[in-house]
């Protein structure tokens, strides 16, 4: 039996992708002392590392696959397969972004300013490639974290990772540009990826995480209608494709069958009721296979 080695990144991903991967139809189980999950598939072999270095470890083949960030495998310029982009974060469904930024009072306002100062991040490898680019010389220095408090007494620059700016404001911290826009991705080495049975449990993971990925932010909507009053009701939802009207035992009525984002169904539910829809159920998705 083929078995596949999957990384599962220990840190702010973490119960994301736990959560994720149950979603999907995995179920995950850690103890508090061990890094060595459980997963019910006797196909899937689990371990939790750090993202940051999940991409040298499906490099090497210690891994056939992995769930990281881009920019982990931007960083470490490992040599693997993103096989998919799962767009997912630590606090919602988003990429992230590492952006240059500065005190909110710093004279600092171009790249080009930057030059002779002292630059701390976690991502130095993207840090200095940015700079090359742009033509700047800088000191880039690691930051084992806490990165937006070192400006400006240690600092005079961060380049950092933000998914909604929160943290930057709260340091009065400054946006000069983004160095690098991210997301979660599948990864694996290239040689797992030449094994036909591991290449096709890693596309069959992948396709139940990303129909996962697409039911988080919809819900299904059920009704009935009279047939002539069908075009008033069809022109107030906004179908994934196309609605499925089905015949019903009543020929002068159908039933509508569509998907629909969660966050309008309370605009679209009254203008439904007032285009005559009746028995109007909403329903929750687990997954959207696309």
């Amino acid at each position: 039996m083929s078995v596949l080695k999957l990384g599962i990144p220990k840190g702010s991903l973490q119960d994301a992708t736990i959560d994720l991967l149950s979603r999907a139809g995995w179920q995950v189980t850690l103890s508090s002392r061990s890094y060595i999950p459980t997963i019910d598939d006797r196909e899937i072999n689990c371990l939790l590392v750090r993202a940051q270095e999940m991409a040298r470890y499906v490099e090497t083949g210690a891994l056939d696959a992995g769930i990281t960030g881009h920019d982990w495998v931007e960083e470490t310029r490992a040599d693997v397969i993103e096989l998919a982009e799962l767009v997912y974060a630590k606090r919602r469904l988003a990429r992230v972004k590492w952006v240059l930024a500065v005190p909110e009072d710093s004279a600092i306002r171009t790249p080009g300013d930057l030059a002779g100062k002292v630059i701390a991040t976690e991502v130095v490898g993207i840090t200095e490639r940015y700079l090359a680019k742009h033509g700047v010389k800088a000191r880039v220095e690691f930051s084992w974290g806490a990165t937006e408090v070192k400006v400006p007494q240690l600092a005079d620059a961060i380049v950092e990772v933000t998914e909604t700016g929160s943290s930057l404001r709260a340091n009065r911290l400054r946006v000069l540009d983004t160095v690098l826009e991210s997301a979660t991705v599948f990864i694996m080495n290239r040689k797992s990826s030449e094994d036909p049975l591991k290449r096709e449990k890693a596309e069959n993971l992948v396709l139940m995480l990303q129909g996962a990925i697409a039911a988080a932010t919809r819900v299904g909507l059920m009704l009935n209608v009279r047939r002539e009053n069908l075009a008033a009701v069809l022109s107030e939802l906004p179908a994934l494709k196309n609605p499925t009207i089905s015949e019903l035992s009543d020929s002068d009525w159908v039933a509508v069958n569509t998907i629909i984002e969660e966050a309008v169904v309370r605009q679209i539910l009254p203008r439904l009721k007032a285009a005559q829809a009746q028995g109007i159920v909403e329903y929750p998705l687990n997954k959207i296979v696309l």
